[in-house]
């Protein structure tokens, strides 16, 4: 069967080969219902594009990359499913670097990155303090756009959630369930996301009358650490809730309340920004601040995609989505 292409598609449909390439590059010039027309008769007739044609037509890698601190997180790879999801559309490959929370190797792959591999980036920072940001070489050369862990001292576009306010109703439904004294894992405090959770429960806190105690917040480790410092927490200062700041911190909870004879929730209330699957069937299951992890990396991405077939976009604006407070047995009475 000789394979399809733009002509055969052209032909079919009764329109020049030019209409039928800017539609499937999903081109601004083309109507919605001329590109509806197109993309079904492609999969209809089984048209499947030439990538390296079209890169030497364009100059373009077709090729974008995704910076994350790391994978195996849930929050992440819903993200890049997201994102995945777009560029496939645009007919686009997607690179992915894992930081492991590493300023220095963040700024090594930006770097390999300006030599033309990609068409753009997207990046949630990592989470480390150390070190300068390469992010101003970038913006002359590549589309750079953040999403989740921003970067504040650049003029960018930036997709975020609403962390302060997230954790602000976290630290407030511990306390209309009966917590008197309520502790906060940090995680990613260097970052504005990690900052604004901060603020959150700490407001929280102010505004129903409850005083702040320093010993009530701690700063953890890796995860061989994680899980003495919470039980020390929980033998030295005895809270009765627990807010993990990132969704690495919620097992060790679980894993030291086990240990120490406590139950959750009668003893100590538990509650996790996490995008984790399996939140649900934990014994107990775990009340979760759930990110809208899949929507962000597609928003992201489609801004992207934007940017990149030079329809207009506001430039350094900063999007703002809601996380949904998902509740379950372990802030139960």
């Amino acid at each position: 069967m000789d394979k399809v292409n733009i002509k055969k598609l052209a032909a079919e449909l009764n329109l020049s080969a030019a209409t039928v390439s800017r539609a499937l590059r999903d081109s601004h010039e083309i109507g919605a219902a001329t590109k509806a027309r197109v993309m079904e008769m492609a999969r209809k007739m089984n048209y499947v594009a030439n990538p390296s044609a079209s890169n030497l037509r364009s100059h373009k890698s077709k090729t974008i990359a995704v910076i994350v601190p790391e994978i195996a997180n849930s929050f992440f790879s819903q993200a890049i499913n997201g994102i995945e999801e777009i560029a496939r559309a645009h007919n686009y490959h997607v690179l992915i670097y894992q930081t492991h929370e590493n300023v220095e190797t963040e700024n090594a792959f930006i770097r390999s990155l300006l030599s033309g591999r990609v068409d753009g980036i997207l990046i949630s920072i990592a989470s480390g303090a150390n070190g300068d940001r390469d992010f101003k070489d970038v913006l002359p050369v590549l589309p750079l756009i953040f999403f989740d862990r921003v970067y504040e001292d650049i003029e960018a576009i930036k997709i975020t959630t609403n962390d302060y306010q997230s954790s602000y109703t976290a630290t407030k439904h511990l306390i209309e369930n009966g917590c008197k004294k309520i502790a906060y894992l940090k995680g990613i405090d260097h970052t504005p996301a990690g900052k604004n959770r901060i603020a959150g429960y700490i407001e929280a806190l102010k505004d129903n009358d409850i005083l702040f105690e320093d010993g009530l917040m701690i700063n953890t480790g890796d995860e061989q650490e994680n899980l003495e410092l919470v039980k020390n927490l929980l033998i030295t200062q005895k809270p009765d809730g627990l807010i993990a700041s990132i969704e690495d911190l919620a097992l060790p909870c679980y894993y030291a309340c086990r240990e120490l004879g406590l139950k959750i929730p009668a003893d100590v209330k538990i509650i996790s920004f996490s995008n984790l699957k399996t939140a649900g069937i934990l014994n107990p299951s775990l009340t979760t601040i759930a990110q809208p992890a899949f929507e962000m990396g597609k928003t992201a991405a489609g801004i992207l995609f934007k940017i990149l077939n030079r329809k207009d976009v506001e430039p350094n604006q900063t999007l703002v989505l809601d996380s949904e407070l998902v509740v379950r047995e372990s802030t139960g009475q």
